[in-house]
């Protein structure tokens, strides 16, 4: 699932094209916040809410808190430590039924006050009870609050409520107010990438705590792909001693002092496992654990070539993409993926084992003599059968060990196991094409649920994929499609957020990756649609900002901040300046250099103004700052004669993948950030002025080229270089004419990784137009960035 498959990139495209410029960037007139007529600040929001009669009750540290039986008493100490964490006071629980104060009362339990181990969950066949055993009630009055529910899950959802309302700006008063809830969907997920990039123990913690706050119930565990096996094996000590380790590409893999390589390792002990699942299911979390096949094989296959097509060796991968390394399809290679399942079962109680199926480019089996003979004694007509005939033969085992089989989309293909669930990534049509034919279903479109994806078009976004995921668009998902028979609708589980990690080198990055839009995810899968309204979403998040900020969650402050986009006449040294924020927050702005203040001017239409100047602007709502920090766009004679590569646009034409990726280097510490589009590397500066200017000087870099794109890679078309290491092209117009001015790119760059080119501009370039920058050549295993253009006279 790293959608690097050019088809549903191209669709998406079509769906958010990028088109960031300086001058005429994508700026998100939302209609902003708006608090509807009752609304709680509750994400998410509860099913039922009604106002009561009297003055509600204010929460202080001396507030009773009270519980009978060990699991209600459980989930009151969990409460105090939440409430405490969420920056409330901190409560003693106590036994007892106090008849004032904080009282939990769990009116009915399973075996010993729990749920079945890892799960907290009716059986995945009846989707209905499973979401009203979370449910609970709150009551608010005068004397108290007393939260009740039949199970512990439904009162530990009753507590997370709580918390929320004592908090979040409230300082502990909670209104006279009464809730009756309980889920929409009974799947409510979050799958992690630790494969790419590994996350200490204390991180996933964080993450499940985070989850838990959300009323998310589902942990999707991505622990093996290419770049790593990250779950010891017992009876395959390799798969970690060889399949945890590789060497990062260029710098970062090579020990700065030494120049020595300097691996990138890690992987969880089973008893970390356990410590994780034992964690999780206390926060009626179950962990659902992914082996993925017969794709995503490298690390597998380094550490015993055996289990590969090729005679050849191999080692985990620094790279990114889509491969073609495959397990084959011998019956000692089945009987080892068997045995990794039973250690996998032994471990993980969840009723689930994801085991991946998507993205197995089919090259090495069509070209195996020995995988088209498997074939034929296997009766397989096609590959797609032969992968077919691999899910159904886990199936079989995972049912015999009372497990149940779930995949990504393309396990559709060929055939599908009866008790199959299939979860729905390219898209909704493998959902609603599964459900229709009776399969259970949780949807996690790519368009809508990749976390990866950047939020905004804010040049503070980390690296990632430049087709934005916004928080609208997140909340805005549907997962039961309009088309789908109202009797096959209850096989729509629920819906899953996806965080693949190529590029998320940090936990500061998975944390800005997975939040606000976390909270979206998590009310799209709790509360009725009726509920559901992103105006009154939006007044609600400011108060969950204050609960992460208590948390120390480092959440995205891209959504909050002010875009800032400017038109500029250079040769009247004037700038029209234009601000918005993504969401529709109100903008306020100083241009004096003052602090912006609730108290500042309103935006209320684009600025004009002489340079130099500069414009400090911030979001605000209910008179608080959204962001850490306001927007500072500072313009000058100077600056209005460069731009940088967020500034500029991508060319126009067939070949587009767009990433924001990372330098190399240093190993350590922070690192460059670029865009580019490695079908073509071509930016375009739109309606530039050259009137006056001798001289374009382009400060560009080189990083690796770090990518597999199987059978897209003959997308990447490359202009024919000249000379021996190419040459950078300027062009005007649409970025297809001749070049009206190059320069020969040389051998190497800089020690700082960069070189600055100038090419001298021919007089009749003066005037106003599009102007284009492009490298030519096949320049791989590296590949030509951007970094900034100047104009000079």
């Amino acid at each position: 699932m790293r959608f690097t498959s050019l088809a549903p990139l191209l669709l998406c495209l079509a769906i958010a094209p990028l088109a960031r410029a300086a001058d005429a960037p994508a700026i998100d007139n939302a209609p902003g916040p708006l608090l509807r007529d009752g609304s709680l600040p509750l994400i998410p929001a509860p099913a039922h809410v009604q106002r009561t009669q009297g003055a509600g009750f204010t929460l202080t540290a001396s507030t009773p808190l009270s519980a009978q039986g060990d699991a209600a008493r459980r989930v009151a100490a969990q409460f105090s430590a939440l409430l405490a964490r969420s920056g409330g006071p901190t409560l003693v629980p106590s036994a007892g039924n106090a008849a004032a104060g904080v009282r939990f009362v769990l009116e009915s339990v399973t075996t010993n006050g729990r749920h079945p181990p890892g799960t907290g969950r009716q059986p995945p066949e009846a989707p209905a009870a499973a979401t009203a055993t979370e449910g609970y009630t709150l009551e608010v009055g005068p004397s108290g609050i007393s939260v009740r529910a039949a199970t512990e899950a439904g009162l530990f959802y009753g507590a997370a409520t709580l918390a929320q309302l004592a908090t979040g700006g409230s300082d502990g008063h909670i209104p006279a107010v009464r809730i009756e809830d309980a889920p929409r969907f009974s799947w409510r997920g979050l799958m992690l990438d630790s494969a790419r990039h590994f996350q200490s123990l204390d991180e996933i913690k964080q993450v499940l705590d985070a989850m838990a706050a959300h009323k998310l119930n589902t942990f999707h565990w991505h622990l093996t792909d290419d770049q790593g096996w990250r779950m010891e094996i017992k009876r395959y000590p390799k798969l970690t001693e060889v399949g945890s380790c590789r060497i990062p590409a260029g710098d970062g893999g090579r020990d700065p002092a030494t120049g020595a390589p300097r691996p990138y390792c890690g992987f969880y002990t089973q008893q970390q496992i356990r410590d994780v699942i034992a964690y999780a299911a206390a926060l009626h979390i179950q962990v659902i654990p992914e082996i993925d096949v017969p794709g995503h094989a490298t690390a597998a296959i380094a550490a015993y070539p055996e289990l590969g097509v090729l005679d050849m060796p191999l080692q985990p991968l620094s790279e990114w993409g889509v491969f073609p390394n495959l397990f084959n399809t011998e019956e000692s290679t089945f009987t080892f993926l068997e045995n990794v399942l039973e250690e996998v079962i032994a471990l993980f109680p969840s009723t689930y084992v994801h085991v991946g199926g998507d993205e197995a480019v089919k090259d090495q089996w069509i070209a195996s003599a020995r995988v088209q003979q498997r074939m034929r004694e296997l009766g397989a007509s096609d590959e797609m059968q032969m992968q077919s005939h691999l899910i159904k033969r886990l199936e079989t085992f995972l049912e015999q060990h009372d497990r149940r089989l779930i995949g990504w989309d393309e396990i559709l293909e060929g055939g599908l196991p009866p008790q199959a669930t299939v979860m729905s990534w390219r898209g909704t049509e493998g959902g609603l094409k599964a459900a229709s034919e009776g399969h259970d279903v949780v949807m996690s479109p790519v368009t809508d649920m990749y976390m990866d994806y950047l939020q905004t078009s804010s040049p503070n976004e980390p690296p990632g994929r430049p087709l934005l995921t916004t928080l609208a668009r997140t909340y805005a998902f549907e997962p039961v499609p309009a088309t789908l028979a109202a009797d096959k609708q209850h096989h729509i589980l629920g819906l899953q957020a996806n965080m693949f990690t190529e590029h998320t080198r940090s936990y500061a990055r998975l944390q800005h990756n997975l939040f606000p839009r976390l909270a979206a995810v998590a009310e799209t899968g709790w509360s009725p649609v009726q509920q559901r309204d992103f105006r009154d979403f939006l007044a609600r998040l400011p108060a969950q900002l204050q609960r992460y900020r208590a948390w120390g969650l480092a959440y995205a402050q891209t959504p909050f901040e002010v875009a800032v986009a400017h038109q500029d006449d250079r040769r009247a040294g004037s700038v029209q300046v234009s601000l918005a924020n993504p969401l529709g927050y109100e903008v306020r702005y100083r241009t004096d250099g003052q602090p912006v203040t609730a108290a500042s001017p309103l935006y209320q239409a684009p600025l004009q103004a002489r340079v130099p100047v500069t414009v400090h602007a911030a979001a605000f709502f209910n008179g608080q700052p959204l962001a850490a920090a306001p927007s500072v766009a500072a313009f000058t004679a100077q600056s209005l004669l460069t731009r940088r590569d967020d500034e500029l646009l991508t060319c126009p034409g067939p070949g587009q993948l767009l990433l924001r990726l990372e330098d190399d280097g240093p190993a350590d510490g922070p690192r460059a950030v670029f865009n580019v589009n490695i079908f073509n590397p071509c930016w375009r500066w739109t309606d530039a002025d050259l009137t006056g200017i001798g001289t374009l000087k382009v400060r560009a870099g080189r990083i690796p080229y770090y990518f597999q794109l199987a059978h897209d890679e003959p997308q990447r078309r490359f202009e024919a270089a000249t000379r021996a290491h190419g040459e950078m092209k300027i062009r005007r117009g649409d970025c297809s004419g001749p070049a009206m001015a190059e320069v020969a790119l040389p051998a190497s760059v800089g020690a700082d990784g960069f070189v600055t080119l100038e090419a001298t501009l021919p007089k009749q370039a003066s005037g106003k137009g599009d102007l284009c920058i492009s490298f030519t050549g096949d320049t791989r295993p590296a590949m030509w960035v951007l970094d900034e253009v100047t104009l000079a006279r």
